[in-house]
């Protein structure tokens, strides 16, 4: 039987490059054979390097095609430049309250998409099933007299099943994802249809539970730098807890210096953020429950099994298998989880009209959720994104909509413009892929 070759050279050589075969690893274990090498991450043998060792990372990266989410950063950039020498207002506190309000609702969309994505399938159905979450909520709460938080898990819970349903019929039965969900998008838009009526609109209590949803704010300025100063203080303790394990295992570690960087750029981020959407309203309760969703889902991705079960599932489906992956559960609640994030985006656009109607879910929503997943970083190919990929790509699409609405241009340009900086992502995508692949790195 072939033997496993280990092929980090990093790990033959100990800090002064020099092999050291007669000593295991600290981190081998107790029953590790003299010479034994086990894998160092080699991102922490960069950062030991200091800056010499990031400029030297990076240079390989962008060689290799792994551009991470530099295009995005750049882009928002560019936007931002380029609006607000059109238009003084767009980076004005009230516009940016109004972007981070606005992309909410399709972000919290995309967070589920990008679920599917890593798998490398694809679900058309989010948005129609947006439109039922609304209608259910409505019909319930206000047809029927429903106690609204009830009408809420009603509608997120039918999200769920509807997803669980199609992720059945795909996982289960073998159906093609785009056709089962393709067919979801016919059939549950054709049922909120005839859920809300001949009426086809249902008004929402713009005080009640859904309708403070985009309307509710902090307005005390504690609650915005409260936010900011709580996630600077996790994110520090976080990586001072997560060095100190890796040390204590004695396997390379985060340097205390570059955790401090790390935590200062987190800082000035987070802290001007505050400061800006302090000087319109305050902190938006809809931000906060993004946010909050954006850090939940990233942990379970990164930091649970069942997260790295669903990367597996997309760079090999067979190869997880064989590894003893249950992979018709895992596709199953995947797609479930999809729904259950279209769902709540559903009561967000609902909040945002005080309203469910017959064109909720319709229109260009379904292609702005899956433009933020993958502008974001998100490749269409699978095995590779983050839930925070969602926060960057809705910024890019609702900053566009919102600098071209200053200018008085028409939606028809917008979709335009917007189909375009897609095109050009997914090309990106494509090309750094087909990069990778060659260095070897994909």
């Amino acid at each position: 039987m072939n033997q496993p070759v280990n092929l980090n050279k990093h790990d033959e050589h100990d800090k002064h490059g020099e092999p050291d075969p007669g000593r295991p690893p600290a981190d081998a274990g107790p029953d590790a054979a003299p010479g034994a090498v086990t894998a160092a991450d080699p991102r922490l043998l960069v950062r030991e390097e200091g800056l010499a060792g990031y400029l030297g990372e990076f240079r390989r990266r962008l060689a290799s095609g792994d551009l991470g989410s530099l295009p995005v950063i750049i882009g928002l950039i560019v936007i931002a430049v380029v609006f607000q020498s059109l238009n003084a207002n767009f980076l004005s506190a009230e516009n940016l309250s109004r972007i981070a309000v606005a992309m909410v609702a399709t972000g919290m969309m995309a967070v589920g998409i990008i679920f599917v994505l890593l798998l490398g399938e694809i679900d058309l159905s989010v948005g129609a099933v947006s439109g039922v979450s609304g209608a259910v909520v409505a019909v319930l709460s206000v047809t029927h007299g429903v106690n609204e938080w009830l009408a809420i898990l009603a509608a997120v819970g039918g999200g769920a099943l509807i997803g669980a349903l199609h992720g059945f019929f795909f996982a289960r039965i073998g159906a093609p994802a785009f056709a089962v969900t393709l067919a979801g998008l016919l059939f549950w838009q054709g049922f909120m249809l005839q859920l809300l009526g001949e009426n086809g609109t249902i008004n929402l209590d713009g005080e009640g539970v859904v309708g403070r949803l985009t309307t509710y704010y902090f307005t005390d300025v504690a609650a915005a730098y409260g936010l900011a100063a709580v996630a600077v203080a996790v994110y520090l303790l976080s990586g001072l807890a997560d060095s100190r394990r890796r040390a204590a295992a004695g396997i390379p570690s985060r340097p205390p210096a570059d955790v401090a960087l790390r935590t200062v750029a987190l800082a000035v981020v987070a802290f001007a953020a505050a400061h800006v959407l302090n000087q319109y309203k305050g902190l938006p309760l809809a931000l906060v429950l993004f946010l909050a969703a954006l850090v939940i889902t990233d942990f379970t991705l990164r930091r649970t099994a069942y997260g790295r079960k669903i990367f597996a599932l997309g760079g090999s489906v067979e190869a997880s298998r064989r590894a003893g992956i249950n992979v018709t559960a895992v596709r199953i609640s995947v797609f479930a989880i999809a729904g259950t994030f279209a769902a709540i985006g559903g009561l967000f656009w609902a909040s945002k009209i005080a309203a469910a109607n017959q064109s909720a879910g319709a229109g260009e929503l379904l292609m702005n959720v899956i433009a933020a997943a993958v502008i974001g970083g998100t490749s269409l190919f699978g095995g590779r994104g983050r839930t925070w990929n969602a926060l960057l790509g809705v910024m890019v699409i609702v900053s566009i909509q919102y600098g071209l609405a200053l200018e008085g241009i028409k939606p028809p340009v917008q979709f335009m413009i917007t189909g375009g900086v897609l095109l050009a992502t997914v090309v990106i995508d494509s090309l750094t892929r087909r990069t990778r692949r060659t260095a070897g790195r994909a």
